[in-house]
C-alpha cells in the first residue's frame, strides 16, 4: 500500500460514519488532518471520506466492528501504513438498547457491552501499542453523564459507560507511573442530537428521544477536539452533565426516585414505533445518516459551560486580578 506523504496530524476516529464520530471527523478535517475512519457502515464512511477530502485532508476508510479486537488492530496497522504514525485516537463508537433490563435478552446486553465498553478497550490497546514506543500521542475516551449516573431503560449502556470511567482511571495512572508522554482524556457528554434515536434497538412502544433537550453534535466534537489537545484528564460538556454528576453525588437515592417517575416517559416521544423500524445493534442501517438526528429544533447550538471549561485559566487569572483590585481599592478608601 502506497503511503501518503503527510506532515500533519494523523487522527483515528471510531464510530466515524455518523453522529458524534462524524462531527468529530469534520472538526479535525478543518485542520487538513489525515483521518482514519473506522465504523461498520460503508455508506456513512464514504460520506465521511468526502467530508475530509473536501476540507483538504486525506482519509482512509476502514470498515470494522470495534467489538472485534483483531479487526481493529488490523485497521490501525493499515492506517499507519497509509497515513503515517497515529497522533490522536478517538473512541466514539457505541451501541445501545432502550428497554427494561428484565425484558432484555442477555445476548443484546452483551452486544452493547462489547461495542460500547470493549470497543473503547480494543481501540485504546491498539493505540497504546503504537504510541508508547514513540512516547507520544493522545487517546480520547468518549463517555457520558451516564458514566456517573445510571438511568432507567439504559442499563447496558450505563453499565458500559461506568466501566469506561474505571478503565480510564486505571490506565491513565499506569501511564503516569511509567513516565509516559502519551495522554489519555475522557469526555463526558450530555444528550446529543444524533441519528442514534432513529436506530437504537428498543422494546418500548413509543419512539426514543433524548431525555432532555440535546446539544448539536458539533458541540460534542469541539469538546472532543479540546480534550485531545489540552491534556485534561476529563472534559465535561454542558450544564446537564454537571447536574447529573453532582445530583448523584449529593442525593443519589432521591435521584433514583426522581428518575423512576420521569425518565421512562421522558425517553419516548408520543409517536409509536414503526413496525418496519430498523436498528443498528448487530448490522449497520444502510445509507449515509450524517451527524444530526431528528431533534434539531430543540437542540442547543452552543455551550457556555464548555466555553468556561476551555477558558478556566484566563478566567481564574482575571478573577484574581479583580479580587486584588477590589482589595486594593478597599485599602485606599478615604476615611
Amino acid at each position: 500500500m502506497k503511503k501518503i506523504p503527510n506532515k500533519r496530524k494523523v487522527v483515528v476516529v471510531t464510530g466515524a460514519s455518523a453522529g458524534v464520530g462524524r462531527a468529530t471527523v469534520r472538526r479535525f478535517a478543518q485542520e487538513g488532518t489525515s483521518v482514519g475512519l473506522i465504523a461498520r457502515g460503508i455508506d456513512g464512511l464514504e460520506g465521511a471520506r468526502k467530508d475530509v477530502e473536501a476540507a483538504g485532508g486525506h482519509a482512509l476508510v476502514c470498515p470494522c466492528d470495534v467489538a472485534d479486537a483483531q479487526a481493529l488492530e488490523q485497521a490501525a496497522e493499515r492506517i499507519e501504513q497509509s497515513l503515517g504514525p497515529i497522533d490522536i485516537w478517538i473512541n466514539a463508537a457505541f451501541a445501545g438498547v432502550l428497554s427494561p433490563f428484565a425484558e432484555m435478552s442477555l445476548e443484546d446486553f452483551e452486544r452493547v457491552t462489547r461495542v460500547t465498553y470493549l470497543g473503547q478497550v480494543h481501540g485504546t490497546f491498539a493505540a497504546l501499542r503504537r504510541m508508547m514506543p514513540r512516547n507520544r500521542g493522545s487517546i480520547v475516551l468518549v463517555g457520558s453523564a451516564l458514566a456517573y449516573r445510571g438511568i432507567p431503560l439504559q442499563s447496558a449502556y450505563c453499565g458500559a459507560k461506568h466501566a469506561i470511567q474505571g478503565f480510564h482511571d486505571s490506565v491513565r495512572s499506569e501511564l503516569i507511573h511509567a513516565g509516559s508522554k502519551v495522554r489519555m482524556s475522557m469526555v463526558q457528554l450530555p444528550g446529543i442530537n444524533t441519528p442514534q434515536f432513529d436506530w437504537i434497538r428498543t422494546s418500548m412502544p413509543m419512539r426514543p428521544k433524548p431525555a432532555s433537550p440535546p446539544y448539536q453534535p458539533e458541540i460534542a466534537a469541539e469538546a472532543i477536539h479540546f480534550a485531545s489537545t489540552s491534556g485534561r484528564k476529563e472534559v465535561r460538556l454542558g450544564w446537564p452533565t454537571l447536574q447529573a454528576i453532582w445530583g448523584d453525588r449529593l442525593a443519589s437515592p432521591l435521584m433514583d426516585r426522581y428518575l423512576a417517575r420521569t425518565a421512562i416517559d421522558g425517553q419516548q416521544t408520543d409517536q409509536p414505533v414503526s413496525p418496519d423500524r430498523k436498528d443498528n445493534l448487530y448490522e449497520p442501517v444502510k445509507g449515509d445518516h450524517g451527524a444530526h438526528g431528528s431533534f434539531g429544533e430543540k437542540a442547543r447550538k452552543s455551550s457556555s459551560q464548555l466555553w468556561i471549561t476551555k477558558n478556566r485559566l484566563p478566567l481564574a487569572i482575571g478573577g484574581g486580578i479583580m479580587a486584588l483590585a477590589a482589595a486594593v481599592a478597599g485599602l485606599w478608601r478615604p476615611r
